[in-house]
């Protein structure tokens, strides 16, 4: 048992856990009578508060993801060890904030991250995403800025105690909006059309799908319920600038399960620096990003580290404009931003654009054309971008030869 768990249980006499039910039943979507009853039947004294009061739940199942989530003791959980295919402490996620934002203008026809990549010869194709649907976990998104109007096709908010989705009749482009800004800034970098006359998004006509599920609550249930929700909407990419600090295996799983529902993780790797990194997006299993800047050098914030296994030693797998990332700010006009958070919307545009180029390309074949044709970065260690930074055009021409 992990240390959290056992210094929660010593402390409290009860712990929230993460169990993951074994594939047979629960990635059917039937939960576990087994399970279930070794959860508390009321919410323990001192986990209540005034949002838990009249829902009294004690424990969420996430059918699509074959996870539970909820309050145990220790004889709750001894029992469960056997039973399910892995146990966790539920620890809570949160954002990857930009270290830095700041007041910006337009410059010239596209960001300077949209050029990089080469985006307008890949656009002048007809490649811009049409008809592949993103999701997109973050603070929501401000549909009416008018780099994102009619881009929006599938927006939620959650419940911030019980992760449930919040009932709204409205159209996704009504109901959708940013409770802060970050969530605006990234969804522009994926989709976003001219902003001030510039072009801000890598994939301008994909489908976005917006959860707002951080901040505050029990932000686990929120992202869980969001995941479920792209996987109902058949997502074909998951960009997500959100993860735990250092690595846990908490959302291991959680991430197995997305790529066995067709979707592709694409995680941002953390901002805090060489020797560190961010779970889930450190897992061999998503496609994690680091940042870059325009002079072709890793971001001194970006994250990396290098782990002792065979798979993917080296994380970020790759790195991608993250640095004055001019996008979509929340009532109108622009800002820059610095951060991994902004580097990864960029390489989940990317992932659009490739799903549009090849419809019928598997996960696997998507992240090997994206990874195998990286250019490394002169004067870097690979430790710091793993394959190198993203190229399209490269991408474009492996993922051909594959199909």
């Amino acid at each position: 048992m992990s240390e959290i768990i056992d210094t929660h249980l010593e402390n409290f006499g009860y712990a929230m856990i993460f169990v993951v039910g074994k594939q047979d039943k629960e990635s059917l979507g039937e939960p576990s009578t087994i399970i279930q009853e070794n959860f508390l039947q009321s919410i323990p004294e001192g986990a209540s508060t005034s949002l838990t009061k009249g829902n009294e739940a004690t424990y969420r199942f996430f059918p699509k993801l074959g996870v539970y989530v909820g309050y145990m003791d220790k004889k709750g959980i001894n029992k469960t060890k056997d039973i399910a295919a892995s146990l966790h402490p539920a620890e809570n996620i949160s954002p990857i904030r930009p270290v830095a934002k700041r007041l910006a203008m337009s410059a010239g026809s596209m960001t300077w991250g949209c050029q990089r990549l080469g985006l307008d010869k890949i656009w002048s194709q007809g490649l811009t995403g049409k008809g592949v649907r993103v999701g997109h976990l973050d603070t929501g998104v401000d549909a009416k800025h008018e780099a994102l109007r009619g881009k929006i096709k599938g927006f939620i908010d959650t419940d911030p105690n019980t992760g449930d989705i919040i009932p709204d009749p409205r159209s996704p482009e009504d109901a959708a909006y940013d409770s802060d800004e970050h969530g605006t800034h990234t969804a522009g970098t994926i989709c976003g059309g001219l902003a001030n006359g510039m072009a801000i998004g890598v994939a301008p006509n994909c489908d976005l799908f917006s959860g707002l599920v951080i901040e505050g609550g029990k932000v686990e249930f929120r992202v869980l319920r969001g995941m479920e929700w792209c996987i109902e909407n058949h997502v074909r990419i998951l960009s997500m600038s959100l993860g735990l600090r250092g690595y846990t295996p908490v959302w291991l799983e959680i991430v197995r399960r997305l790529r066995q529902n067709g979707v592709l993780p694409v995680f941002a790797i953390g901002n805090e620096g060489p020797g560190t990194s961010r779970s889930p997006g450190n897992y061999v299993e998503p496609i994690s990003v680091g940042a870059m800047d325009s002079n072709d050098h890793v971001a001194d914030f970006s994250s990396s580290v290098k782990f002792d296994r065979q798979e993917e030693p080296y994380e970020p797998e790759v790195v991608a404009p993250g640095v004055n990332v001019i996008s979509a700010k929340p009532g109108g006009g622009v800002q820059a931003m610095d951060g991994t958070s902004m580097a990864t919307p960029h390489a989940a545009g990317v992932a659009a654009i490739l799903f549009q180029f090849q419809p019928t390309a598997t996960l696997e074949q998507i992240e090997k054309a994206l990874q195998d044709t990286c250019r490394p970065l002169t004067g870097e260690s690979k430790i710091r971008y793993g394959h190198g930074s993203i190229d399209v055009q490269a991408a474009m021409a492996a993922l051909k030869k594959m199909m």
